[in-house]
């Protein structure tokens, strides 16, 4: 474990490990958490002198602000920093409870803004190569199924496995699926998604399913979330695919290439079962030139001048 710098006053160390002992006494959190905990407040205290810091009384929101910049000029990023903030919040928190402290200097200083992070699509043509699978094993059409459902749907990992054979309505091309919240959505599938999951549906059998679920693994069991996972990451190397192919990056993709062609936010943001409209934006993160484009059609007093 993490030690402090050994000229760290005892005044700073001691409420620490005390700390420390109630996280594992009393809240029974895991050790690694236990260990997070202390690697986060012993490196704080190791800065503490640069802060003008000898015990916890003197912290103050300007030497919480100094802590997290010195903490920066290390070279932490923005995300290790907020988890620094954080375990000195719980920290403080704790030490106000126990009355070394009247009030957390913490909890007014801003979380260091994390880059967004935006998963890459994978374009239309990978897909298609992608979805080249036509060999006539069960497991093959089944993956087969699930990657068309995938991607024609634009379902999370989780709703996939999730899936019952008795939500499907193939005859009017829809499927009902429970999303985040246990929130119902109807959406439709598309004719190559109907036509692989007939296949497969006269070959589940083979497997004596346990229950109704759609997707099942060749044991009749549910399919499991990191099965799907180390199929469709199988069949993007067995299709030469120059990406890793993950199950969110397919959601992904329906929604960039969804958005791309028909410009219609509100209707992706249903699709997706996105409750912000701004979740959707994000995500789908179609770049200024597009959107300008959209602007400048759509528009009547958009018409820029060439």
């Amino acid at each position: 474990m993490a030690q402090p710098n050994q000229n760290v006053d005892a005044r700073l160390t001691l409420p620490v490990d005390l700390f420390l002992n109630y996280l594992k006494s009393e809240k029974q959190l895991s050790l690694n958490t236990q260990i997070n905990y202390r690697r986060q407040l012993y490196a704080l205290m190791s800065l503490a002198k640069d802060a003008e810091i000898s015990t916890w009384q003197d912290l103050d929101s300007s030497a919480v602000r100094l802590l997290i910049s010195r903490s920066r000029q290390t070279g932490l990023q923005a995300r290790s920093l907020s988890l620094r903030l954080s375990a000195l919040r719980s920290f403080c928190d704790w030490m106000v409870k126990n009355e070394y402290l009247n009030a957390n200097p913490a909890r007014g200083v801003l979380n260091p803004k994390l880059g967004q992070h935006l998963p890459k699509n994978i374009d239309i043509d990978e897909i298609n190569q992608l979805l080249e699978i036509d060999h006539n094993d069960p497991l093959s059409v089944r993956d087969r199924a699930m990657l068309e459902v995938m991607y024609g749907s634009g379902l999370r990992l989780s709703e996939l496995v999730t899936l019952n054979c008795r939500e499907l309505n193939l005859i009017d091309g829809e499927v009902r699926v429970m999303g985040k919240g246990n929130k119902e959505r109807k959406l439709p599938l598309g004719r190559e998604s109907i036509k692989w999951i007939k296949r497969w549906l006269s070959m589940r059998d083979f497997f004596i399913p346990q229950d109704d679920a759609l997707f099942i693994s060749k044991l009749g069991k549910r399919i499991s979330p990191r099965n799907v996972e180390k199929r469709f990451a199988e069949w993007g190397v067995k299709q030469g695919l120059s990406s890793h192919v993950h199950p969110h990056k397919l959601r992904h993709s329906f929604a960039t290439h969804m958005l791309e062609s028909s410009g219609d936010l509100r209707a992706v943001q249903e699709l997706l079962g996105h409750a912000d409209l701004s979740t959707t934006q994000v995500y789908t993160h179609l770049d200024f030139s597009h959107l300008s484009e959209v602007y400048d059609s759509a528009h009547p007093r958009a018409k820029r001048g060439k």
